[in-house]
């Protein structure tokens, strides 16, 4: 059915999506760098409303009242989310998002089986086969986001499960679905006669097993490779959005949707490399299971921890020339990175040499940090990242690690039986002195005790990030 501009040529509206769809390129051409990111978004947004629109205009779905009423809504509800959500929070909120893409993409592709029956049309092959394409990984994308949104938010337990009958779940529901999504294929008469009735034992049961599906495949994984996680749900919910693209017809869906699958899965690699998992470890595997953590960290902890304080490090940093701050997921919590910036200026101001050390998957998202620093006007230049700043750690005077734990740990270096074992890390026991600020010697995402807390070297600043940067700050300022 035409809607205001559906007397046009179909060429419009075919060239409006393009244009579209060249702003989602340029856009994610431009977040690719944290400079730049803030522009990609705008463009991206801009693009997405201009296909919104044309949509809204060219076909008419509903009364405008109601699709007025339901964009005014999901924006208000955007827009705070926007400015209520904390940045450690965001996380949390891309997979929400990335659960209610895949979502509506399940939804939409069965609400297009029940318009094509009510309207008497017949369900073909192509349709009814991208239908459930789009029904299976839009709601393994929905329920496996909500639970890793909640492992994340820390409603969900995020202890690694890993065995036999959890996989065996999986496998028996992965099958409920496809055979379900098969009978749809192969049978699409049975929604002839009583649509609703026929409908409900296979579309329905093809969205119910698929959910099941999604909530047993990311519950058993553990909160250290939620980030992963996070990043394939966003290429899962771009796969569904393209899916869908499929069954409605609709070009500048299966762009955004494609851009989005790819995009995702690219990053999800990525962060495979980073913390030298694969995905399949990743998927089945479980970081940090192990049973001896606990007596592990016993052994190597007790009687080796030296704990300093604020006075004791400003006097360190007196004497230094070149410094080096590691941030992590702790300066997030803390929301220290003011505190942070501070005392980076009054080093330089004195002539200190001060950069940060960046490690791809420090926070819970790449660029957490970067981000985080920005507002704080740390100037990106002094960002380094693992493989530029770790050669200068052996001619580095003092290194401050806030917040960080398993992107320092040296095990994954020097033990080969550990569990991060192979993961690229900040070799930051090379410098000559390294303070660890931290609220207790509680081991990190990946469950392991971390042998840099007993180095001779490390002293431990014991204690919440802001407050103890804060301290620094202060101590460093009477001392001038």
């Amino acid at each position: 059915m035409a809607g205001i501009l559906g007397g046009l040529t179909q060429s419009v509206l075919q060239l409006t999506y393009l244009v579209a769809g060249v702003f989602f390129i340029q856009g994610l051409r431009d977040m690719t760098h944290p400079r730049t990111a803030t522009r990609g978004n705008m463009i991206s947004s801009a693009g997405m409303f201009l296909a919104v629109v044309i949509t809204i205009l060219w076909f008419e779905m509903l009364s405008p009242l109601v699709v007025g009423a339901g964009m005014l809504v999901g924006g208000g509800i955007g827009a705070w989310l926007a400015v209520s959500v904390e940045t450690t929070e965001m996380p949390q909120l891309v997979g929400l998002f990335n659960g209610f893409g895949g979502g509506a993409s399940a939804v939409v592709a069965g609400a297009e089986l029940v318009d094509v029956l009510a309207s008497g049309g017949s369900l073909t092959l192509g349709l009814t086969a991208t239908a459930s394409i789009a029904g299976i990984i839009g709601a393994v994308t929905f329920w496996g986001s909500l639970v890793a949104g909640g492992k994340l938010h820390g409603v969900v337990g995020d202890s690694p499960v890993s065995d036999t009958v959890g996989h065996a779940i999986k496998v028996f529901f992965f099958i409920g679905s496809v055979a379900a999504g098969l009978f749809l294929v192969v049978q699409p008469d049975m929604f002839g006669s009583v649509p609703l009735a026929s409908f409900l034992p296979s579309y329905w049961v093809l969205v119910a097993t698929a959910s099941i599906l999604g909530v047993f495949l990311v519950l058993p994984i553990g909160g250290a490779d939620m980030p992963v996680v996070i990043a394939l749900l966003n290429s899962y919910s771009g796969l569904a959005a393209a899916t869908t693209g499929f069954v409605l017809n609709n070009t500048v869906l299966i762009i955004a949707g494609t851009l989005v699958g790819a995009s995702g899965l690219i990053l999800t690699v990525i962060m495979c490399e980073s913390m030298n998992r694969s995905l399949t470890n990743v998927l089945f595997g479980g970081l940090g299971s192990g049973d001896d953590n606990v007596e592990d960290m016993e052994d190597i902890y007790e009687g080796n921890i030296t704990e300093t304080s604020p006075e004791e490090v400003e006097m360190l940093l007196e004497t230094a020339g070149r410094v080096v701050i590691v941030p992590g997921y702790g300066m997030a919590v803390g929301q220290a990175q003011h505190a942070v910036a501070e005392l980076a200026e009054l080093l330089e101001e004195d002539g200190v040499d001060v950069e940060f050390g960046i490690h791809p998957v420090a926070g819970r998202m790449p660029g957490h940090m970067n981000a985080l620093l920005a507002e704080a006007d740390v100037s990106y230049e002094k960002m380094r990242e693992l493989e530029d700043v770790n050669p200068m750690f052996s001619q580095t005077d003092v290194v401050i690690v806030t917040g960080a734990n398993d992107v320092v740990n040296p095990s994954a270096n020097e033990d080969t039986d550990s569990p991060i074992a192979g993961m690229p890390v900040l070799d930051v026991a090379e410098a000559q002195t390294v303070i660890v600020n931290k609220r207790s010697l509680s081991p990190g995402f990946s469950d392991i005790p971390n042998p840099l807390f007993a180095r001779d070297n490390t002293s431990m600043l014991f204690g919440d990030a802001k407050e103890s940067m804060q301290s620094l700050v202060n101590e460093y300022k009477e001392s001038r």
